[in-house]
């Protein structure tokens, strides 16, 4: 423990990802998390990795998705938070999700066993020390206001923000099971091989104008001072999406695509509101995508309006808080330094990424970039043509105009991604379709990726081998 360490400021997805990652590598490394001595609107525990919203790190496929990619890439550089996702997962169909508690605590029991790995409790006011000489900041989407008014004032940027919104959690016993029915959509088996990962909820047309109705009728929590602010698209409350159509929601989170009611089978529903196991024990569910701002009593008579929802028993209503993240492209460079000072590296959320997954992603290599600093091997950034790589890229200028005020939040997709031309026919000659030539665009691209990576850890870009 000669070596100076790196210090990480917040334990959430980011920066347990890169104290990992840095202690990893052999460097020491303090991870500093305010709560509990100070707590936070959102979380509800002192632990790292807290799950916030969602329990999900959506699609799992990697020839298919590029959340499930990026899944892939993660695996392959030993990251802790898809460790600890894998051996906490719950039946989601083709998603990975996880159980919370267990998810967060096996994160936590890992950090505070490395040798490496110091956690100090309290919340750093202000700008780190300046003895501090490499630092990474993950604050997340609730970055304490003395934090966020330094980090202001140092760069001289507006910041910008959007809203996040959280879904409610219901008890299982309080599902009306002779309304509701188990299938995942069009029976597809997810990492833990069940096709019948989600309850679904029916709805004919007569309950989904009502349902419309009360969403747009009922009361919500407002924030007038920001009301300029604007919402993140991935992450809509469900009155919000309800506002742009009435049909918005019937081909969002409640499409009736690929499912079949158990109890009448000829009988197609109109809509689905659909419950995703959310602990281990099966006990707890959300309603995913039913993120909301809605105030709780509201919440509680508009949700049991749902069949098979008439008696639920909530475990968690829905909230709403705000989010954070810095103008990145103009104010750090590749390694994700500030520019304005490079002993400051930035990571998750804040620095415009959005969902668990890329926000770890982001904490993963700039634990990376650090280590291989204070190791004297400086680390280049992922070819473009990986998902680490496009998230980097997307971070740090990519093809955006930094100054032209368009930067926002964005989960990975395959538009991040150089295009690749896929075949247009087959080996005997045939001519593919459309929706063909994308699945295998997509796996392609998946192929070209995780080659690339393994390229770059096997040859320069890899320095992080301890010694």
């Amino acid at each position: 423990m000669s070596t100076k360490p790196i210090h990480v400021v917040g334990g959430g997805l980011a920066g347990s990802e890169a104290a990992w990652q840095i202690a990893q590598a052999g460097v020491p490394v303090i991870l500093h998390e305010m709560r509990p001595v100070r707590g936070t609107d959102a979380h509800q525990t002192d632990k790292l990795a807290e799950l916030v919203c969602s329990n999900s790190f959506r699609a799992d496929d990697w020839a298919g998705n590029a959340v499930g990619l990026l899944h892939a890439e993660m695996r392959r550089l030993d990251s802790i938070i898809m460790a600890s996702g894998d051996a906490h997962q719950v039946p989601a169909g083709g998603a990975l999700a996880v159980d919370r508690e267990g998810f967060s605590d096996a994160v936590t029991a890992r950090l505070l066993a490395h040798p490496n790995v110091t956690v100090e409790r309290g919340e750093i006011a202000g700008l780190p020390p300046e003895d501090w000489d490499s630092v990474i900041v993950s604050t997340g989407p609730l970055t304490s206001p003395a934090l966020s008014q330094a980090i202001l004032d140092l760069t001289g940027e507006g910041q910008l923000s959007f809203f996040d919104a959280i879904a409610p959690i219901v008890h299982l016993d309080s599902v009306n099971m002779d309304v509701a029915w188990r299938q995942s959509r069009y029976d597809k088996p997810g990492p833990g091989g069940d096709a019948a990962a989600y309850i679904n909820c029916p709805m004919d047309k007569d309950q989904y104008e009502a349902f419309i109705d009360a969403l747009l009728a009922g009361p919500k929590s407002e924030f007038k001072d920001w009301e300029h602010v604007p919402y993140f698209d991935g992450c809509l409350p469900i009155e919000v999406m309800a506002e742009r159509g009435r049909e918005t929601l019937r081909h969002g989170p409640m499409k009736p695509v690929g499912l079949t009611n158990a109890h009448r089978p000829d009988d197609k529903p109109y809509a689905v509101v659909q419950l995703r196991q959310d602990n281990a024990l099966g006990t707890l569910w959300n309603m995913v995508g039913f993120q909301t701002k809605l105030k709780h009593g509201a919440q509680t008579e508009i949700f049991r309006m749902i069949p098979g929802l008439e008696k639920a028993v909530f475990a968690r209503l829905g909230g709403l808080h705000r989010n954070t993240f810095i103008n990145s492209p103009r104010l750090l460079d590749r390694s994700l330094r500030l520019k304005a000072a490079p002993r400051l590296r930035f990571a998750g959320q804040v620095t415009g990424v959005e969902g668990y997954v890329e926000s770890a992603a982001v904490g993963l290599l700039a634990g990376r970039f650090a280590a291989a600093e204070r190791l004297g091997r400086p680390l280049e950034a992922p070819p473009e043509t990986t998902a680490l790589g496009a998230l980097i890229n997307h971070i740090t200028g990519g093809h955006l105009d930094a100054g032209a005020g368009s930067f926002q939040p964005m989960n990975i997709n395959y538009g991040l991604f150089p295009p690749l031309e896929a075949p247009k026919r087959d080996g005997e000659g045939r001519r593919l379709g459309a929706k063909e030539r994308g699945r295998n665009k997509k796996r392609l691209m998946g192929e070209r990726a995780l080659a690339d990576l393994e390229a770059w850890t096997s040859g320069a870009g890899e320095t992080l081998a301890a010694e």
